[in-house]
């Protein structure tokens, strides 16, 4: 036990009552009395020490079924484990000034080595409440085989001895969760830099099972990494929850510029995400200035590194305004900036003269070809869009054709525009 057995006389408090010469004080008598009868039962408890052992033991396997499955597992180790336990318990009954720091030393270590080994704390905090019962149950039957004029006295020492037992009990419960938030952190950093592995395509082989059990996702499927920029912290947040629908899995990397989705996509695809009331329903609209890119699939966490590169890309395409890419829907402009030298060389090469034109007339220019293209080539919805007559988007696209040297009726000369187009939009910088 931890502390000594205190005189009740010890405790009292206010002013000290004066003495009178025919009242005996009896309560002295008492206590010493009481730690007389405490430390008699408790020598003969630490001569049985091994019985008191097994005994806990068969009651920890009887009313604690995690420890019934520990003791099958490690009998030696909980045996011993009990048996130090007990030890130091009986002795700080005799001795508590002297015991008290490697009882409270080997309470900690229980407490941290039955968090590292996963066994419930509820179960570890029942057993000490058990032995703690044990305890004072044979300090009683010790007494009233032995003397039992005195065992009305141990109820002098109750408190005390519960009071250990209590102290002992959040003892080891701070153990158990000191040591468990460490281990949580452990995982975490452990989960964290598996994850990273796996979206650098850096990992090992030999490291994915390890990651799958990290991240709790299976090792083969069919995954999509979502990656998710800009915007307030609170906007990217929102993001990330718009940008995977509920009941897909995922595990969330956080970066320090882009945070990485690893989604399980056992279909290939990400589905839309359907608006709720009051959000913006325009496609690829999200939370303002946040920005998504979507990769497409691959197969198994090992290609995960892979899918990484092309949410990358996807989300190079984004609008700076924000907005989310998907990147499987716009090819053409993922091929010009995984190659950004040969799309500022196409750029310069088919719209090199019109590039160099006085700002606003180049604009005029580059945004009636633009709006022509998404028009599908009609200059009627074209100048519907500009506000301007469809002769006029006419007469424009004959100067380009007249300053790129391309026809816009040839199919290839449009296709080369087009990207030139796009390589110029994404790769101004």
């Amino acid at each position: 036990m931890q502390h000594a057995v205190r005189s009740r006389g010890m405790i009292r408090t206010g002013p000290t009552p004066v003495p009178r010469p025919r009242t005996r004080r009896v309560t002295p008598l008492i206590d010493a009395d009481a730690l007389r009868v405490l430390h008699r039962a408790a020598r003969a408890l630490l001569d049985d020490l091994p019985g008191l052992t097994d005994r806990l033991v068969a009651v920890l396997q009887e009313q604690e079924p995690a420890y019934r499955a520990a003791v099958a597992g490690d009998p030696t180790g909980i045996w011993q484990e009990a048996h130090r336990s007990l030890r130091h318990s009986v002795a700080s009954l005799i001795d508590p000034r002297g015991t008290r720091d490697a009882a409270r030393r080997c309470t900690w270590r229980i407490g941290a080595t039955r968090a590292e080994q996963g066994l419930p704390l509820d179960a570890l905090l029942h057993a000490f409440r058990l032995g703690g019962s044990l305890v004072w149950q044979r300090l009683v039957e010790e007494t009233s085989r032995t003397a039992p004029e005195d065992v009305r006295l141990l109820v002098h020492v109750a408190a005390d001895v519960w009071n250990f037992v209590d102290e002992h009990c959040t003892l080891v419960a701070d153990a158990y969760r000191q040591v468990e938030w460490q281990l949580s952190r452990r995982r975490e950093n452990r989960a964290r830099l598996l994850a990273a592995a796996l979206l650098d395509g850096t990992s090992r082989i030999a490291d994915v099972p390890e990651a799958a059990r990290a991240l709790d996702l299976p090792e083969h499927g069919r995954y999509v990494v979502v990656a998710v920029a800009g915007g307030h912290p609170a906007g990217c947040a929102a993001a990330r929850a718009a940008a995977v629908p509920e009941g897909l899995r995922v595990h969330w990397h956080r970066g320090v510029e882009v945070d990485y989705g690893i989604v399980l996509a056992d279909d290939g695809e990400l589905p839309e995400m359907v608006p709720g009331p009051g959000t913006d329903r325009r496609p690829g609209r999200t939370a303002p200035g946040a920005r998504i890119g979507v990769s497409s699939a691959v197969d198994g966490l090992a290609a995960v590194g892979d899918a990484r590169r092309l949410a990358d890309t996807a989300l190079r395409i984004c609008p700076d305004s924000g907005g989310t890419v998907r990147l499987a829907e716009h090819l053409p402009a993922a091929l010009v900036v995984s190659g950004p030298a040969l799309g500022r060389a196409l750029a310069e090469r088919v719209l090199g003269p019109l590039l160099r034109l006085e700002p606003a007339d180049r604009e005029v220019l580059l945004d009636t070809l633009t709006t022509w293209l998404e028009c599908d080539g009609s200059a009627q919805r074209a100048g519907e869009r500009l506000y301007c007559h469809r002769n006029t988007v006419l007469n424009r696209l004959r100067r380009c054709e007249q300053l790129t040297g391309r026809c816009l009726a040839r199919p290839s000369d449009v296709v080369e525009i087009s990207l030139a187009l796009t390589a110029h939009r994404l790769l101004r910088d």
